[in-house]
């Protein structure tokens, strides 16, 4: 029955994600600890959302951006080859916070958009997306708010973002299979959830073109803030 309801969760997050780039992850990860234990919840997350991101960037081929790639990937892998080594020693209690900063300011000021441009690149965004995604849930958004930068076309902007963010959860993994944990255990979870993941990105992504360009850059600007408002909230309570 859990593998059911699960399932259907992650078509309803997977669709959400399809129609505005993100925004699915966050809520499936927000349930999970109802279905899941503890130290599965991250993995199977992460396994779930390399299916839903993979498949959008399938299903959105010609939008994806191929030269964001190649700095992406080599700052994924020094992200989280780094995190990964380090993990047990630092304390990343605060980084939620520093993200949801970062995400308010860089949408909605001006000023602070002129001064953290010559910073900005998809090496740092794969370096601190990747790096942190092995144990804070809402790394998505870094690239979501560069994209949405660089470029106006919603479908380059999600199929791009999902590119990217399907390195993130495959790396993600390979490091939780090399640190032991047993997919298998999950078996049917999984299944259930791989299959309302890829049925949900290919709904969401013929949705999309129900939305108009502007209020599709609107909506997604609320969502971000939504997400980073949640985010200072959270830790700060």
């Amino acid at each position: 029955m859990d593998e059911i309801v699960l399932g259907l969760i992650t078509f309803f997050t997977s669709t959400v994600a399809g129609v505005v780039g993100l925004g699915g992850g966050m809520m499936l990860i927000a349930i999970l600890p109802s279905f899941l234990p503890l130290n599965a919840l991250i993995p199977v997350h992460g396994l779930t959302q390399m299916s839903s991101n993979l498949s959008r960037a399938v299903f959105g081929y010609k939008y994806v951006k191929l030269e964001t790639i190649p700095k992406f990937l080599l700052g994924s892998i020094c992200g989280i080859a780094l995190f990964a080594s380090i993990l047990y020693f630092i304390s990343l209690e605060f980084v939620p916070l520093f993200i949801g900063i970062y995400i308010l300011l860089s949408l909605w000021s001006k000023k602070f958009n002129e001064k953290i441009k010559r910073y900005e690149s998809y090496f740092l965004a794969g370096f601190f997306q990747t790096g942190l995604s092995i144990v804070v849930g809402a790394t998505g958004p870094l690239t979501m708010t560069l994209l949405l930068k660089d470029y106006e076309d919603k479908h380059i902007v999600v199929a791009t973002g999902a590119a990217l963010m399907s390195i993130t959860h495959t790396l993600k993994v390979f490091v939780f299979m090399f640190f032991g944990f047993v997919f298998f255990d999950y078996l049917g979870v999984l299944i259930a959830m791989i299959i309302g993941a890829v049925t949900g990105s290919y709904v969401g992504t013929k949705l999309r073109d129900k939305i108009e360009g502007k209020k599709f850059v609107l909506l997604l600007k609320v969502l971000l803030s939504a997400l980073a408002v949640k985010l200072i909230i959270g830790l700060l309570w």
